[in-house]
């Protein structure tokens, strides 16, 4: 058995236990306490004032979006090899792990099902990945439905669906209610969670009905769509600033590359206090699960941990909950709240 020793220890469920002690033997935790007589044969390791918590989990993270040495964001035919791109994803997952997430959620890179292979089993350094493939944006509902089987046999985790324009391009419905519900209904039967891409109301309303598991963004949504997600138990996944600061801080990477323009530079300016005041307006929806997903993308990996800052500083949110939400609650939302995001026996 290994013995953990640490000043103290937040559980990912909302309590610190002090003088704390973690026993891990087989690959599986067997206490966590106060510390207490040490089992036969124990290797201890103490961390002294440090505190121990669950691995941060990232449930909207782009590990294949890069710069290419020229300074840009990569796209394709922008001279750049598969085996670079590949290389460049690695490095990315690599900087997302030492910044402390251990799992993270990507929705839409096929390049993901090989990362996530290699970290598995071939000691590639990154975080646990789960991830998608492609995502679904168009389609008639019977194709879309075909494209969810497609992505179950290809080896995808979850389904993520586009319902709603770039806020770069107004974020309004981008498909139908009978799409959306095709999608979601669809993937239950398949035993998959679908992700959902909706800015406005009305795309939030459609994933929420259409019975969809989780909705990321919602800059625009007003309190109906909050309420609504609380009353179906859909999790609601907001962004708080890096996906904006990070466009804007790398502007010059981006402007120019499809909707990289002045105009939509413009629109994620004006976004970042409307979706603050948003996660602010979510935190007193009574029984609204919020969970934890940055949206990185190229110069925002290893950069995870700022949407937590500006979840406390600007929409008031304790530190303690925000730290509930990037471990336990993200765990649930993803299915494996049984396996990571706590601190707890087994």
């Amino acid at each position: 058995p290994t013995v953990i020793h640490a000043a103290r220890a937040i559980d990912g469920r909302g309590n610190v236990i002090a003088n704390a002690e973690i026993i891990v033997q087989g690959g599986r935790i067997t206490k966590v306490g106060a510390r207490g007589t040490l089992p036969a044969g124990a290797r201890v390791i103490d961390l002294g004032s440090r505190t121990v918590m669950p691995g941060l989990i990232d449930g909207h993270s782009h590990l294949t979006w890069y710069f290419n040495r020229q300074g840009r964001y990569h796209t394709r035919g922008d001279g750049d090899t598969p085996i670079q791109s590949i290389l460049a994803a690695a490095a990315n997952g690599a900087a997302t792990l030492m910044a402390g997430f251990t799992t993270i959620q990507s929705p839409g890179s096929p390049e993901d099902k090989d990362l996530r292979e290699w970290i598995e089993t071939q000691g590639l350094p990154g975080p646990r990945i789960v991830t998608s493939l492609n995502a679904l944006n168009r389609g008639s509902p019977d194709t879309l439905r075909m494209l969810v089987r497609q992505r179950k046999a290809e080896g995808a985790d979850l389904i993520k669906l586009f319902a709603s324009a770039s806020i770069r391009d107004g974020g309004s419905q981008s498909l139908t209610d009978e799409q959306i519900a095709a999608v979601c209904s669809e993937a239950r039967a398949q035993g998959l969670r679908v992700l959902v891409h909706a800015h406005s109301d009305e795309s939030v309303k459609a994933t929420v009905n259409g019975g969809c598991t989780e909705v990321t963004h919602g800059v625009f949504v007003d309190q109906a769509a909050l309420d609504l997600m609380a009353s179906r138990s859909t999790y609601f996944q907001p962004q708080c600033s890096l996906i904006f600061t990070n466009y804007l801080d790398n502007r010059a990477k981006y402007d120019g590359i499809g909707n990289y323009n002045a105009e939509g530079f413009a629109a994620m300016e004006k976004a970042i206090p409307i979706a603050a005041d948003v996660i602010k307006r979510a935190l007193v929806t009574k029984g609204l699960k919020l969970t934890y997903g940055t949206d990185a993308v190229a110069g925002a990996h290893g950069r995870n941990a700022e949407d937590m800052v500006c979840r406390v500083q600007k929409s008031g949110e304790t530190p303690m909950h925000v730290i509930t939400s990037a471990t336990s609650v993200t765990a649930e939302s993803m299915g494996l709240g049984s396996k990571i995001g706590s601190l707890v026996a087994g």
